[in-house]
């Protein structure tokens, strides 16, 4: 035990020093010598192809890297400020640049860091420090229209995947200086920049905090994608259900911060993050407060409907023939019967066949291109309905029940719910088949608990319902004129603006 105890200390006094050797490695200086900057720098970068070394004379040195850097901008305000300039100090150049983002660094790993997100390096020899000029060039797509969240009435504009553009669009919706922006990096080896947007003295400052604190929290090696994002910092990551709304429209973005929500862009996604949210605002649309509000009513109620039908009517179909044919009226016992003559199968194993078929299409539809995605679904749709009725695998009545609930489905305005919805039918079905209409309501049972449990950064996820907020009622299932509703939500008003004005009642309080 002693020679044990002797061998893991003296690994540990062996093993010090190197992580004391790492840790100066991690933390280098700008060498003054110009051989030593470079050799340092391609230590660091691992000598990449695309890195690059101009010598503006004999003192200074610019190193980059290709493509990221706006060409340009370097030739006409870097290279021709320094143009036959030999004695010149770091400070003297942050003066003669004509350049907005201008820093000095006396660290090596901060100075690479910025280079890696287009900066130019300029080292100056003798000098302990080096100049990060900031010309950053990003290829990105065109603003174009949105292709998830299409509507017919109102703005037809998308994020894409520069923050900056997106930051600018968001911008130019909310020329409000009470609009606050704050940036956080994360990711070890991405280095991605996020933006936390609120607008201060109508976002609650819990949510602020809850969502500030929860993102410096973040201890991750990558970060690609918003909804990654989302799911790492949302209230349960273990629900099926979302808690973060993830849009790629400015003006649904923008409306959510006005109504006090806290927004998330993320650099690399053009998908932005909203929160808190609740889970009748998920069938919410923006096209919603563009139409008139006796149409916007039937459009939301439709949707419910139409949510209940996709979730249980399959159910209720497979708990009627197997358990329950009393429920059945007298005219559709024929049809059925006629109908399920040749099946060979349980309805629960029809059902379950059928349900799998249409989630196949669907998804092969989305990975297929455009014009054949859409080829596919309609077509095989049809061929394999037709040809599982004349085989005698499935009945015409299920189909019926299939196509409307896949259809219904299809209504949610918000994909990820959307998603949600279609997965839920597969376990209903399945305690359908084994309990009938007390599976149904076992399942029923388990989600309405599982939807009351769940917050939104601390808020009720069933607001305004439960617990019952009557004021936020005008704009949740329903929707009654505008100058009825409130602009600010309950769910996310903060405890000092328990009266928020209503622009559009002429500034009285509502």
């Amino acid at each position: 035990m002693k020679k044990n105890l002797k061998k893991k200390l003296a690994g540990i006094k062996d093993k010090q020093p190197n992580q004391q050797n790492q840790e100066n490695q991690e933390d280098l200086p700008i060498y003054p010598n110009k051989n030593d900057f470079i050799k340092s720098v391609k230590d660091k970068t691992h000598s990449p192809a695309d890195l690059i070394i101009r010598y503006v004379s004999p003192t200074i040195t610019i190193v980059y890297i290709d493509n990221l850097v706006d060409v340009q901008s370097l030739n006409e305000l870097v290279l021709n400020g320094l143009k036959d300039k030999e004695s010149i100090t770091p400070s003297e150049i942050h003066s003669i640049l004509p350049i907005p983002e201008i820093n000095l660094s006396i660290k090596l790993n901060k100075s690479i860091n910025e280079m890696l997100i287009g900066a130019a390096l300029i080292h100056i020899v003798g000098q302990p420090e080096v100049v990060i000029a900031k010309i950053s060039s990003y290829q990105s797509r065109g603003l174009a229209a949105p292709e998830n969240e299409s509507q017919v009435i109102g703005a037809q504009i998308a994020f894409n995947e520069n923050i900056n553009t997106n930051l600018s669009l968001i911008r130019r919706y909310i020329t409000n200086p009470n609009l606050c922006n704050e940036k956080f990096t994360l990711g070890r080896h991405t280095q991605t920049t996020v933006s936390m947007l609120y607008i201060h003295g109508i976002a609650a400052e819990t949510h602020v905090n809850t969502v500030r604190q929860r993102i410096s929290d973040l201890n991750i090696a990558d970060l690609i994608d918003s909804a990654v994002l989302a799911e790492l910092i949302e209230d349960n990551s273990f629900s099926i259900f979302p808690q973060m709304l993830l849009t790629e429209r400015p003006d649904r973005f923008s409306d959510g911060l006005l109504s006090g929500k806290v927004g998330i862009v993320v650099n690399g996604s053009s998908m932005a993050i909203l929160c808190p949210y609740t889970f009748f605002e998920f069938f919410q649309s923006k096209e919603d407060q563009n139409l008139r509000w006796p149409i916007t009513t039937f459009v939301r109620l439709l949707r419910f409907v139409a949510v209940f039908l996709s979730i249980f009517l399959t159910p209720i179909y497979v708990a009627s023939l197997t358990f329950h044919y009393e429920v059945i009226p007298q005219p559709l016992l024929v049809p059925l019967s006629e109908s399920r003559a040749k099946v060979p199968f349980p309805p629960i194993i029809e059902a379950l066949f059928l349900e799998l078929i249409i989630e196949l299409l669907r998804e092969a539809g989305l990975r297929l291109p455009t014009k054949v995605g859409q080829t596919i679904g309609i077509v095989g749709g049809i061929v394999l309905g037709t040809a599982a009725v004349q085989a005698g695998i499935t009945s015409n009545i299920l189909i019926i029940i299939i196509a409307l609930c896949a259809l219904a489905s299809f209504t949610t305005p918000n994909y990820t719910m959307g998603n949600v919805i279609r997965v839920l039918r597969f376990p209903i079905i399945v305690l359908a088949g084994f309990w009938g209409y007390y599976g149904i309501m076992l399942a029923f049972c388990i989600l309405l608990i599982h939807l009351l449990k769940q917050s939104s950064l601390g808020a009720p996820y069933t607001a305004p319902y439960y617990p019952p907020r009557f004021k936020d009622w005008p704009d949740s299932i329903i929707r009654l004129p505008l100058p009825l509703i409130k602009r600010k939500s309950v769910n996310t008003r903060d405890g000092n603006n328990e009266h928020p004005i209503n622009e559009q009642n002429g500034g009285k309080k509502v």
